[in-house]
């Protein structure tokens, strides 16, 4: 393996000019840690990082599980990080990586399929640090990160089925943080939720350090983070994995409840469709 070769090679090539693609797997690139750092981050070359396999990676187990990208990557001063919630966007974010010539970036995207949706005839670069908005709703806000959109989606339908109508945002960018979009969910909801198919410390914390320095949690709003538990998780299937590791709707729906003081409902919700 010669992870940080392939980094410092990369920082090289974008010093002259180029504009290279390193794609590493996610538990991989921790290897190069050093140089993402020292020869990418501090000289803010614009390596572009294709990070495969991030998040739960099923039969090949905790040492191929793409946990930690983002609580290392989102610290790092000028990185961009973005993930992708289907298999368009991620044709969005790599046409936005060509487009960035004055910053390192990262695409980080799970092992798997994609949902089979109409793919566009080419990416169209994204706007950095700006989500979107996928529904529109009143009470109850669940901002979805990459492979967890879905899954918020999910959850947003049968809340709204039990009476509390749900918004839910996709928002592309783990960092910059699009914070007006942020802003816009924590005044507008009782509830506002965070998920993500990566470790504490990434995605969620840094929206809550957002939210606690904007002041939000002094005026009662209501947040939860979801992110992977502190534990390794052994061979399953992905699907497997993210329900053990309490990722999937119906954990986002009984967090809500919870937070809404239905814990009756959120009892219920966990229980439903358990093995």
């Amino acid at each position: 393996m010669a992870e940080q070769h392939g980094v410092t090679f990369a920082a090289g090539l974008a010093c002259e000019g180029y504009k290279p693609f390193c794609a590493i797997y996610s538990t991989f690139l921790q290897r190069a840690y050093d140089q993402v750092v020292h020869d990418v981050a501090i000289q803010q070359l614009p390596v572009r990082f294709a990070i495969d396999r991030a998040g739960y990676v099923g039969a090949d187990g905790s040492t191929h599980c793409g946990a930690f990208d983002l609580p290392y990557l989102c610290t790092l001063p000028g990185f961009i990080v973005m993930a992708p919630s289907n298999e368009a966007e991620l044709m969005h974010m790599t046409a936005t990586a060509v487009s960035i010539d004055d910053s390192p970036c990262a695409i980080r995207y799970p092992r798997g399929e994609g949902s089979g949706i109409e793919l566009p005839s080419r990416g169209i670069p994204l706007e950095i640090g700006k989500g979107q908005i996928l529904r529109e709703g009143t009470t109850v806000a669940i901002l979805g990160l990459g492979s967890r959109v879905s899954a918020a989606l999910q959850a947003a339908e049968e809340l709204s089925s039990l009476g509390f109508s749900t918004t839910v945002a996709d928002a592309r960018f783990a960092k910059p943080l699009d914070e007006s979009l942020i802003k816009q969910l924590a005044q507008g909801h009782e509830v506002l939720l965070s998920i993500e198919e990566g470790s504490v410390g990434g995605f969620g914390a840094h929206v809550m350090h957002f939210l606690a320095n904007a002041g939000f949690f002094d005026t009662g709003l209501k947040f939860r983070a979801l992110a992977m538990p502190d534990r390794f998780l052994e061979q399953d299937s992905p699907d497997t994995q993210n329900d053990l590791a309490g990722l999937t709707a119906r954990h986002i729906i009984a967090s809500v409840l919870s937070l809404l003081g239905r814990e009756d409902k959120a009892l219920a919700a966990l229980k439903a469709h358990s093995a």
